[in-house]
């Protein structure tokens, strides 16, 4: 154990850290003079937060296991429903412990006799605490040896529950900051149609009701997810979560996932299928080993004197991530599956665009994402979760850098804002550490058959352009009131369709209608009668003056989203058996219902014999045929229609 006393460096006093145990196999205390965390042994669950006065930022009503925990949920190949599971370490041991640094470890280790009862893992949970910084880091290498039976991981996060009497004010950006309401709320409110949309019928707030609270309101994009929490304000103190990196979380940098929501809960999404469905999951055949480390994150604590000064919380918090991300990676973890800046690579080049129909120069790849990703097919990195993925925006110009990559192998994948598809440069990039691979200009030539005669949207891989209706006024969230940016995040718009179009469906003439006005933002089923929906036919009208026979046309069809969805296209034959081309049943990423506005990404680059088409009118007809609930549809992301080369 080591002694306390106060050190003072620059103005600023520290602390020695301090580490106990009142009982070795029941608690463990680590303090360093700003907070003090308590963590069950060998669990390794964080049971206490004590902080600026506060002996307990946790909800310390609740269970030891049920405050702060990392949890997995998993099944066995060919089981639908999944296995809720608190990872529970089996073994304490003290990794590093000075003046400067503790470093904790609560393992749980596997074997054959737990078959079918625990996640089929090696776990290593690691905590550090550092002097002089007002949190704690957080991290966990899982592992699977060789001969592991096969499993099917779909969710692996940590999770923090707060005090209830006390954090009530969320932030999880700039413009998405409020008042939450209690979880007794959820209780007495009215269950909506979705599972974990509850309309807030008599909140202890009065403020909130008739407002509706639901958590996937509260989603955001990976590259956004770095800071998010909670501030109370008696006495004012934030709780937040920091997550420097993107790269040990699962399926691209534009995933969308969870943050905060009512509890309050705080979370660090690791692996989902959130805005992705199964097609995210990680999946391992029998005897398949693996290993990777998730984290570190960061538990950031903060606090001023005035409450009416509680607001500056969110500021400080926004700052403190950008320390966290210049420093990372970190250099003070003691695991030597993470490694530090000197035993990582970077990679540089330039990406250009090649699309002759457009302009017959190359043009700059301006603010592509490019990321290093699993070797795989084109665009197989928003499916992938199993390894580890490295992106980048590129300037103007397209030049790109991508710091801090792991070694090993990768493909480097690209899309570019305003293009059609991805890109996937086909030479196998190996990184050493210390490795600076420069790669040759590289160009990209986006899908193309022949000339544009007509396109709906813009090929930005989101649905976010088209028409977003405004919510029922009973089913609102005010919080995505007064033209706020993310307008789609309201409640129950997938049931405005029958609204907009009550008589017939979406009908949209190319150089007549508005794709921004006339253009609904999800093909989503109509509903009869509260217990009934049926498929929707959209059409878009066109006019050809001549028909080339010698030559077919291209529909250039991209979705932002699938749910359970078969789309399929007919031309000027709504009544064609079969369809000229179906989707078939594709996706599962629940966008609608969750209030995203997209999830992955779908490229349909389909053939039209020039029979199909005629000189003057043309109707194109896409339906979505599946209707047993209402969140079954698509989210378009743009369309084009190509004539022959």
């Amino acid at each position: 154990m080591n002694r306390r006393r106060l050190l003072r460096n620059n103005g600023k006093e520290f602390y020695d850290l301090k580490l106990y145990a009142t009982d070795p196999q029941q608690v463990v205390v680590v303090d360093n003079g700003l907070v003090q965390v308590t963590f069950s042994s060998p669990d390794g669950h964080v049971l206490g937060i004590k902080y600026n006065g506060v002996d307990n930022l946790l909800e310390y009503r609740n269970t030891r296991e049920d405050r702060g925990y990392w949890d997995v949920v998993w099944n066995e190949p060919g089981q639908r429903d999944g296995t809720f599971e608190r990872i529970a370490g089996t073994h304490f041991t003290v990794i590093t412990e000075n003046e400067d640094q503790v470093e904790l470890s609560f393992r749980h280790t596997w074997n054959v006799s737990l078959r079918g009862q625990r996640v089929p893992l090696n776990v290593d949970k690691r905590y550090i605490v550092l002097r002089g910084v007002s949190g704690y880091y957080s991290y966990a290498i899982f592992e699977r040896l060789e001969g592991w039976p096969a499993v099917e991981i779909a969710q692996i996060r940590a999770v923090y529950k707060l005090q209830q009497d006390k954090f009530h004010y969320m932030a999880i950006s700039d413009n998405k900051q409020r008042i939450m309401p209690m979880p007794e709320d959820r209780q007495t409110g009215q269950a909506l149609a979705y599972p974990e949309a509850v309309l807030l019928t008599n909140p202890m707030d009065p403020e909130l009701r008739g407002e509706v609270d639901d958590k996937y309101q509260y989603s955001l994009e990976d590259t956004e997810n770095k800071v998010h929490g909670w501030i109370s304000a008696d006495p004012p103190v934030g709780f937040w979560m920091i997550t420097p990196s993107d790269e040990f979380r699962t399926a691209g940098p534009i995933k969308q996932d969870l943050t905060s929501h009512v509890g309050p809960i705080t979370l660090s999404m690791f692996v989902s299928t959130h805005y992705a469905g199964r097609d995210a999951e990680m999946k391992f055949e029998d005897g398949e080993p693996w290993k990777k480390v998730f984290g570190p994150v960061f538990v950031y604590l903060n606090s001023v004197s005035n409450e009416s000064d509680a607001l500056q919380l969110w500021k400080d918090a926004k700052q403190q991530m950008v320390v966290e991300v210049e420093s990372w990676p970190y250099n003070f973890t003691q695991s030597e599956d993470f490694l530090p800046a000197d035993q990582r690579g970077t990679v540089t080049g330039q990406l250009l665009v090649s699309d002759r129909y457009i302009n017959k120069r190359l043009m700059f790849g301006q603010s592509a994402y490019v990321g290093l990703a699993a070797p795989g097919e084109v665009g197989s990195w928003q499916r992938e979760s199993k390894g580890y993925q490295f992106w980048t925006q590129a300037d103007e110009q397209g030049h790109f850098l991508v710091e801090n990559v792991l070694p090993g192998d990768y493909n480097l994948y690209a899309w570019v804002p305003g293009f059609l598809g991805d890109y996937k440069n086909d030479t196998m990039i190996s990184i050493e550490p210390g490795s600076e691979v420069k790669l040759d200009v590289l160009v990209y030539e986006p899908p193309r058959h022949g000339p544009t005669l007509w396109e709906i949207g813009i090929p930005d891989r989101t649905a976010g352009e088209f028409n977003i209706p405004d919510p029922y006024p009973t089913l609102m969230n005010r919080l995505y009131n007064d033209n706020h940016l993310e307008k789609f995040r309201q409640y129950g718009l997938w049931e405005r369709y029958a609204d907009v179009y009550r008589d017939q469906d979406l009908i949209y003439t190319i150089d007549a209608s508005d794709y921004r006005t006339d253009w609904f933002f999800a093909h989503v089923t109509r509903n009869v009668n509260n217990h009934t929906y049926e498929a929707t036919t959209w059409q878009i009208v066109f006019e050809l003056e001549r028909v080339n026979k010698k030559g077919n046309y291209m529909l250039q069809l991209a979705l932002a989203s699938a749910h359970e969805a078969e789309l399929q296209v007919r031309f000027n034959d709504p009544s064609s058996i079969p369809p000229h081309f179906s989707t078939g049943v594709v996706g599962g990423d629940n966008a609608i219902a969750r209030h995203g506005i997209h999830g992955l990404y779908w490229l349909y680059s389909i053939d039209v014999g020039s029979n199909l088409l005629q000189i003057g009118k043309n109707i194109i007809y896409l339906r979505q045929a599946r209707s047993s609930t209402p969140f079954e549809g698509v989210m378009y992301d743009y369309l084009r229609l190509e004539g022959p080369p």
